[in-house]
């Protein structure tokens, strides 16, 4: 599929870019922007293979994302491998970039880096992409259409990428649209905005996500509902939930244990909680605590009875029936504080048997706050 039926809602933003076609008002650089999981790349890719499809042959190439008149350009790194004066292109990366978005057009960019094999670098857009992009854009259309440049993350050009991007956008080669797809446009030159017609991509509505989930990913629709409230807005969030179910029941569960500890002051049985803590890997830690940080602020919004300001599972809100109260304006700050502090020391590599101890302790003094 590389229509709009990859698309998870955006009913408002398909038409407003279908009538741009229509009424024969179609700019020569359009820019969606959008919080991140709302679906911008998703309507970028169908719009494109949608000023690119004039028949079958077409339709083939575009099936593989592979057609000769669409050129991607996205965030790159530099590997050893690479010459000391190469500036690194996305045609160095085509073969991974293919592989990614054949599995569909919603991916984030830890994905990418994870594709690309990336270890600590910073991927950006380079000057010699848009000196690549600028010879590929002067040649003619290969099949007698649009020519269409996909710009994904234009954000993360560096400035001499970004001017001559620029002069791309001022001086457009003939039938070509450019689609650029941004999720911090404040980023940008500001001659550069001047030069697009920004589209605002909303985040996708909570109906749309639980039918998504209903029809593709085959959820009872209870599940669905609450998955699609969790996901506020964002089909990747939505993802996310479905695969940290398990882990996510591990954190649960070490949560409950370590408040019901705190509550009766079982000190013994919380030095062992934080020997269990330590034994998993640092990132693992991190994720957990920034767990626990979401829980205990859904806890303390669950006192004021609005179903709509907490985001749940269904076990979590058993537990917060009758947890949520010991969570309260006396001691809710300095709860969130105590864990971040924890996040910030085992960041820093912090002994964590000491930090995950530390916090428990801590604990039983905050929650007889209630």
């Amino acid at each position: 599929m590389t229509g709009f039926e990859q698309v998870i809602g955006q009913q408002e933003a398909q038409k407003r870019l279908l009538q741009l076609v229509d009424e024969q008002r179609l700019p020569h650089a359009i820019m969606l922007c959008g919080p991140m999981g709302c679906g911008k790349m998703a309507l970028a890719m169908a719009f494109a293979a949608h000023l690119l499809r004039r028949n079958a042959n077409d339709a083939a190439m575009l099936a593989k994302w592979e057609h000769p008149d669409l050129h991607f350009t996205f965030p790159t790194i530099k590997l050893p491998s690479m010459s000391a004066d190469h500036k690194p292109v996305s045609d160095d990366f085509i073969r991974q970039w293919h592989d990614m978005i054949k599995g569909g057009p919603y991916f984030t960019m830890t994905e990418w880096m994870e594709q690309m094999g990336a270890a600590n670098q910073q991927a950006i857009i380079t000057a010699g992409e848009s000196d690549a992009l600028s010879h590929k854009l002067s040649l003619k259309s290969s099949q007698g259409g649009y020519k269409v440049s996909l710009i994904w993350l234009p954000e993360r050009m560096n400035i001499e990428c970004a001017n001559k991007i620029l002069k791309l956008l001022e001086e457009p080669p003939q039938q070509t649209v450019f689609l650029l797809v941004c999720e911090a446009p404040d980023r940008l030159l500001e001659t550069i905005r001047s030069r697009v017609q920004r589209i605002d991509v909303k985040r996708i509505a909570d109906k749309d996500i639980t039918d998504a989930l209903i029809e593709q990913r085959g959820l009872m629709t209870d599940k669905a509902e609450r998955v699609a409230h969790m996901a506020g807005g964002s089909w990747l969030k939505a993802l996310e939930a479905l695969k940290a179910d398990s882990e996510n029941e591990f954190f649960l569960d070490m949560f409950q244990t370590l408040m019901r500890m705190a509550y009766a002051r079982r000190v013994k049985d919380m030095k062992t909680w934080s020997e269990r803590m330590a034994t998993a890997g640092r990132e693992k830690q991190k994720r957990f605590l920034e767990y626990a940080l979401r829980l205990v602020r859904e806890n303390f919004m669950y006192n004021f009875g609005e179903r709509d300001l907490c985001y749940m599972t269904e076990r979590e809100e058993d537990f917060a029936k009758k947890f949520a109260r010991y969570i309260n304006e006396a001691n809710v700050i300095e709860i969130s504080d105590l864990i971040t502090l924890a996040i910030r020391d085992i960041g820093q590599n912090a002994n964590a048997k000491i930090v995950f101890f530390h916090l428990a302790i801590q604990m039983i003094v905050l929650l007889i706050q209630k």
